[in-house]
């Protein structure tokens, strides 16, 4: 006679049976679909869109900066473009790393986020 309570059995194998009809936890999972690696097409225009503005407000930083430094029309310009690179990239850079969190948190969600307690 065994008197051993565990539930693991006796024959090496590990592997407790299971009685009939016990459920098991978890089994109603379904296998998450898999999502697109890209975040969606409004949220790539509007970043496309705030890079562009982000130059132009740099453009115009850079203008009326350097027309208060200096009487040459070629250092008005270059500073121009440069204040202009310089917004851009950066809003580039914000953009960038904000769609691929998206994108990451997008691709992280629980597979049974989107089912309700009442079904």
């Amino acid at each position: 006679m065994n008197d051993d309570p565990s539930p693991i059995p006796s024959d090496g194998s590990g592997v407790a049976p299971r009685a009939a009809g016990s459920p098991m936890p978890f089994e109603d999972l379904e296998q998450p679909k898999p999502v697109a690696p890209t975040p969606p097409e409004s949220a790539r225009w509007i970043a496309f869109v705030g890079v562009l503005v982000g130059g132009l407000l740099g453009a115009l930083i850079g203008y009326g900066t350097m027309d208060i430094l200096s009487d040459s029309e070629l250092s008005i310009g270059l500073g121009t473009l440069v204040a202009a690179a310089i917004g851009a990239v950066g809003v580039g850079i914000l953009a960038s790393l904000t769609l691929r969190a998206m994108s990451e948190w997008k691709a992280t969600q629980h597979p049974q986020e989107g089912l309700s307690d009442d079904s």
